[in-house]
């Protein structure tokens, strides 16, 4: 997708897809690379739900295919922080 993509904002997903024998390291990199640049107040699971029926079907069996599915079920189901931030009361 184009730059001032909302979803895609430095276009690293898209392009993930177009590296030719691409791995799943390579992947998980770009991944948290994506998600560090997303725009402050977007919801992760909804951009993950719109970029996997964006990618995904061309591309079911891609690396990144995967990886985004994995970081959909994270997404969707939060763990419970460690440390002081689990133990934190308002």
């Amino acid at each position: 997708m184009a730059r001032g993509d909302t979803l895609d904002p430095k276009g690293l997903i898209a392009e993930a897809y177009r590296i030719e024998g691409i791995g799943e390291g390579e992947c998980r990199s770009i991944f948290l690379d994506w998600a560090l640049s997303l725009p402050e107040g977007q919801e992760v699971a909804a951009a993950l739900e719109a970029l996997l029926a964006r990618h995904a079907p061309p591309a079911p069996d891609h690396p990144m295919t995967g990886v985004l599915r994995a970081g959909l079920d994270r997404a969707e189901s939060p763990r419970r922080r460690g440390g002081w931030r689990g133990r934190k009361r308002d």
